[in-house]
Parts: structure tokens; sequence; C-alpha cells
């Protein structure tokens, strides 16, 4: 695969947002954080102040994992979970409503033909659920790079019709369990660090997902120097396509809106294959799986917010929506104290 042309964000922009943020009616930095969104978002647009937001798009990657014997949830939640999108019932569906995003769903490596629902949501079906990564590789070898590209295809798709925020999602039992060991293996921390208790696991069960992350890091050994090779063998089809979907983000020039530990680990491997994307993700909330602070401290993101989330599928950064409309506002209607009277 060949290198990227991700365009830089516009350093000028960002130069004149911050100088117009100490001119308006306030003490110098007293709207904090909004201040540094709004500024990021000069950058991203190349304006002062930026466009409005009006077309945010989530696109939820459905996918089952060999290691989902580990989930509190069978993995046949996953295939129906795909039709309770597809009917805008989920918890993403309902909290985009609210804050007008779109929300679209695709089969990656469901393990169910869902020959019910709509060919579109199949289109870049790449195999029905993954291997168990302590004992076998999660894919078959090319796998992971035709996810990467259905994942570029996804994003491609969402810009070309008008997409202005990107927001990848995740749905599938057993994700929490290859979110961390894709960031063990990537950053080289003990799996004792990094797994968390996903779907609500007990003690017992946490132990059990330590030792199979520690297994699947050990066994994959040096193939995880390359970001392919490590999706092969610890990731999915899922993480693939999310990595997918935030390089081609970058290439398009649209921030990308992560959520949570899932577009975290995936975000990391991202960056090993293409290093300059990373200037265009935000990070939309904290994950309550401490895999997502390993992940967010090597990507040097802090989250929007922070609500004790841990349901995916991009729920979280749905809500920090709000938030780059408000760090939008400030620096679009806010009076200057130039021109009081």
């Amino acid at each position: 695969m060949t290198g990227f042309d991700i365009p830089a964000p516009d350093a000028a922009a960002h130069a004149a947002a911050l100088e117009r943020l100490d001119a308006l009616v306030k003490p110098v930095g007293a709207l904090g954080r909004l201040e540094e969104l709004a500024a990021w978002l000069c950058a991203a647009s190349g304006q002062v102040p930026p466009p409005p937001i009006e077309r945010p798009r989530v696109v939820v990657f459905a996918g089952d994992h060999g290691v989902s014997r580990l989930s509190a949830y069978p993995r046949e939640v996953t295939a129906a979970m795909v039709r309770v999108f597809l009917v805008g019932k989920s918890g993403v569906n309902v909290l985009a409503r609210e804050v007008g995003a779109g929300v679209r769903v695709l089969d990656i490596a469901v393990d169910d033909d869902l020959s019910d629902v709509p060919p579109e949501v199949r289109a870049w079906k790449i195999r029905r659920g993954s291997g168990s990564i302590e004992a076998e590789d999660a894919l078959a070898p090319g796998e992971a790079r035709r996810a990467f590209e259905a994942g570029r295809h996804a994003a491609d798709a969402e810009v070309d019709d008008g997409a202005d925020l990107l927001i990848p999602g995740d749905m599938g039992i057993g994700n929490t369990t290859v979110a961390a060991a894709l960031v063990a293996a990537a950053l080289g921390v003990p799996a004792e660090e990094v797994v968390g208790t996903g779907t609500g696991v007990d003690e017992a069960g946490r132990a059990r997902k330590v030792a199979v992350v520690r297994a699947a890091v050990e066994r994959a050994g040096a193939q995880v120097s390359d970001p392919f090779e490590l999706l092969t063998a610890l990731g999915s089809a899922c993480a693939a396509a999310t990595a997918g979907f935030l390089v081609q983000g970058a290439v398009r020039g649209v921030p990308v809106l992560l959520d949570g530990v899932f577009s975290g680990a995936a975000a990391v491997v991202a960056a090993e294959i293409a290093p300059e994307a990373s200037r265009w993700w935000l990070a939309g909330h904290r994950s309550t799986e401490p895999s997502q602070a390993f992940a967010l401290k090597a990507l040097g993101l802090t989250p929007i917010l922070d609500l004790g989330l841990r349901l995916g599928e991009g729920s979280g950064a749905v809500q920090a929506i709000p938030t780059l409309r408000a760090a939008r506002a400030i620096i679009a209607d806010m009076g200057l104290l130039a021109d009081l009277a």
C-alpha cells in the first residue's frame, strides 16, 4: 500500500483564531477547552470562523470476534443489533437524532448471513467472525487490507454525500478484548493494565480476559511490528475497517471524532499506517475501559467529555457534537472587546 496524501490543517487559520479568541468580550482564556476546540475547527476548515457542523455522520462497523465467549453477552446479539440499528432504535440512533447526526451500519464480519437486511449493509462484508486470538490469527492473509479499504470507501461515501464530521461506531461482542490486545501489543503495555470489564463481567471474568490478551500478545510475537500484521494477528475486520475510515477521513480533510475504546485502539494502529492522519482526529469522550487511556495518551488526544459511558456504537462521540458547535459559536458570534462602547 502506498503512502497517503493527507493535507495539513491550516496553521494560519489556527493562529488567526487564537488572535480572535483573545480579542473577544471575555478574559483571555476564560472559555478554556472551548477556545482550543474553536481554534482546532478553524485550522481544520481553513476559515475563521469555521462553518457550522451541519452533516455529522456515524458509521457503525459491525462484526463478531473469536473471543466473544469472554463477554457477558452471546455473539448472536451482534446480528440482532444490526437490525436494531436499521430500524433506528439503538442507543446511538436515539442520541444521534438529538444532534442531527445520521447513522449508517455496515456488516463487516458479523457471524450471520443477515440475508434479510438491505444488500448495501452487506456490500463490504469481509468474513463471518474472526479467529480466537489467543490460539490463532484473527484474520486470514490479505483480509486486514481488504477491510481497511472497505473503511476507506465508507468514509469516501459519507464525505461525497456531504458529511462534515465523521464518527466511527462499533458493534461486536468481544470487541473490548480485541481493543485491549491491540493496544497492549502496539504500545507494549501489560495485559493487566489494559483489560477492563467490558460489557460488565465480574472480576473472575476480567481475569480470564487478561489471560487471553496476555496469551494472544505472546503468540503474535514479532507480527506486531507491522500494523497490518498486527490487525491480522490480534485485531478484526472491524478494527481494520475502522482504521481505514479514520485514515480516509484525514485524506479528505474532514474532522473525525473518535468514540470509545474500540475506535481508540483502531486509531493507534491507523496512526502507524498514516502518522499524519491523527491531526484530523479528536477524542469525543473518555471510556471506562483502561486501554482507551493508553491509546489517547499515545495519540496526544484529550477527551472532550467524561460521562462514564461504555456503550460503544459511536454513542459517546455524538454527545460531543453540541460542545463542538458551542466552540464554533463563541468564535463566530461573540463580540469583540474593541467594539465595546
